[in-house]
């Protein structure tokens, strides 16, 4: 049977660890830390930490497979300074990356999201822009490579008051990346670069979390349970309720949308005493959000 990784010590699971991510602790030492937004299989982002061993590096990346692909990478070169992350990196950069922490940001051929009604999804807009500079030491660089002029220019049109200098050119490859070589055998020979520098600081303060208030009630009818989503500025979705009525204990499956945070979890309601305790069910890496709260009001009203 193959192996998915050799090794997990590399994942940081940055929705159960204390936030901000202290670098110097997660690596063991101090010294420059450089994140990469989207490793894909994760072959820039080693080759990169076996060339510069004296520095850190933290990669983000939304799906597993990618993630699976990047431990056995680390594993195989034997890299103690390359830690990842599973998750989108926007929240990741309000929530768990403290302000001027960060030696430099990078993303390479990101989505350029062509369609209009789709930019709403694209990386580096203004808001995302003065987030990345509220992360970066003073003179710390954010570095793009994208095969798609338009998506390019959009980027360089979003400029304007996020403290940045913008250094812009089209460069031959250079990063051997699995879209690199795609791009390449479809006949494209010329890559667009910008290396912006940070010369103002943004000040984007840290999200901190929200002290969650759990609950217990006299009652809970499995029959009758039906709680009710929230649509509003925060979106809250029930997906469906278990229960076991041997152990007396049910679990609803919850979605919560907020900005750019969505999170997947259960609520568990079980029996304590003469009644019936909510709360997130242990083991979910929830972070404390006031959509995470909103989920336990309603499930405390629909108890009631």
């Amino acid at each position: 049977m193959r192996a998915y990784y050799r090794c997990l010590k590399p994942l940081v699971l940055w929705r159960e660890a204390a936030r901000p991510l202290d670098w110097a602790t997660l690596f063991g030492r101090a010294a420059p830390v450089e994140l990469e937004i989207g490793f894909g299989s994760g072959d820039y982002l080693v080759a990169r930490a076996q060339q510069y061993p004296e520095r850190n590096f933290v990669g983000v990346e939304m799906e597993w497979a990618g993630v699976q692909r990047a431990l056995r990478r680390i594993a195989g070169a034997g890299l103690a300074n390359v830690r990842v992350l599973l998750g989108d990196a926007r929240p990741i950069l309000w929530r768990a990356i403290a302000p001027q922490s960060l030696d430099r940001v990078y993303t390479l051929f990101p989505c350029p999201w062509p369609k209009k009604h789709h930019h709403k999804h694209r990386l580096l807009d203004p808001r995302q822009l003065q987030l990345i500079n509220s992360r970066l030491r003073a003179g710390g660089e954010c570095y793009l490579l994208t095969d798609h002029a338009e998506y390019f220019q959009w980027v360089l049109g979003n400029l304007t008051d996020t403290g940045f200098t913008a250094f812009a050119r089209t460069v031959p490859p250079q990063v051997d990346t699995k879209y690199e070589r795609k791009w390449l055998a479809q006949g494209q020979s010329r890559f667009y670069e910008l290396t912006l520098t940070k010369t103002q600081h943004c000040p984007v303060p840290l999200l901190e979390d929200v002290a969650m208030e759990t609950y217990r009630v006299r009652q809970f009818e499995p029959a009758r349970f039906q709680p009710t989503d929230v649509n509003e500025d925060i979106h809250v979705a029930f997906k469906e309720t278990r229960y076991d009525p041997a152990r007396q204990i049910a679990m609803t499956r919850v979605v919560v949308v907020e900005d750019d945070l969505t999170q997947h979890f259960w609520i568990e309601i079980v029996r304590d005493g003469d009644g019936w305790r909510i709360r997130p069910a242990p083991g979910c890496g929830v972070v404390p959000t006031v959509g995470v709260q909103r989920a336990l009001d309603a499930i405390r009203d629909a108890c009631q």
